[in-house]
């Protein structure tokens, strides 16, 4: 059986460490170097249902995509959740490996991924890492279909390739506008659209798109939005990845047993529809003269 550090290299081999981004927080935050590694657990989040899920497992390591101390801590105390995540992992001998924006830029990675989850065909990074002389690497990826299909269908792909979630997939844009090429970024990309508009495409599917950026991208050209649950757009990475390190281990000889967490984390738990009703005319929401506030002649704040 291999040991943590042969594993902890292989995994550093497809995300180095050095190309995760200044702020980020990557690498192994719980381990033995010298400990041996039979069963990993691949995740998205580094939550209690998830280190639940590898302790009943047995894992030995569990990988996630997002950190659990991104912004650093001055206590593992096991009175603050994290803390006890900490010491479920050091109990039960699990280690903790965590590969987030170092693995969004990785070829293949994270949108890599989402693309093939919706059959979508890879052109090129949509924001290029300048230090990939090939040109492969980078944020997001441009890509085209098979068909043109409209806005309306290429949700419902989405929402029916990606794992279900309380949110499902909003769209912005003319839902029979015709589709050809689509931009694709998984987790938060409304910092993407100067590039998105730049590579002209006719739809841009990410996470966490917020009102003003988006009602700015849709005025600013006929874009189409697809929004998806953050959790939903990044977990088909974590079937890449086991993939990756299934590869590895036959290629070593290592026999690992390599699972993915199909456990859904995504916070939103539930949706309610808005319902069409009658909206009152605007002049029935001004107030009459007798319910009307009294004027204030002396100026005189309220």
């Amino acid at each position: 059986m291999p040991r943590l550090s042969e594993v902890i290299a292989a995994l550093e081999s497809l995300w180095p460490a050095e190309r995760a981004e200044s702020w980020d927080a990557v690498g192994t935050v719980v381990g033995d170097p010298d400990q041996e590694v039979t069963r990993v657990l691949f995740a998205v989040d580094p939550v209690r249902e998830i280190v639940e899920e590898a302790v009943k497992l047995g894992a030995d390591l569990l990988v996630t995509h997002h950190p659990l101390y991104l912004r650093g801590t001055t206590t593992v105390a096991a009175s603050h959740f994290k803390g006890r995540i900490v010491h479920t992992l050091i109990k039960n001998d699990i280690a903790l490996h965590v590969a987030h924006t170092n693995a969004d830029t990785a070829d293949p990675g994270v949108s890599d991924a989402l693309a093939g989850a919706l059959d979508l065909r890879v052109v090129r990074p949509l924001v290029p890492d300048p230090t990939d002389p090939d040109g492969c690497r980078g944020l997001g990826r441009v890509c085209e279909l098979d068909h043109p299909v409209t806005v309306r269908e290429l949700a419902a792909r989405a929402a029916e390739r990606l794992p279900a979630t309380a949110q499902g997939i909003r769209v912005a844009g003319d839902p029979d506008a015709v589709v050809r090429t689509v931009a694709v970024s998984g987790g938060s990309g409304d910092s993407l659209f100067d590039h998105v508009r730049a590579a002209g495409v006719d739809a841009f599917l990410t996470a966490d798109l917020r009102h003003h950026p988006a009602s700015e991208a849709v005025a600013h050209s006929p874009l189409a939005l697809l929004d998806a649950a953050h959790w939903a757009t990044e977990w088909p990475w974590c079937e890449l990845a086991a993939a990756q390190l299934d590869e590895i281990s036959d290629r070593h000889g290592w026999d690992l047993r390599v699972h993915v967490s199909r456990t859904v984390t995504d916070p939103w738990t539930a949706h309610a529809a808005s319902i069409a009703t009658a909206r009152p005319s605007p002049a029935a929401t001004l107030p009459t003269s007798a319910s009307r506030p009294p004027s204030n002649p002396s100026g005189a704040p309220n």
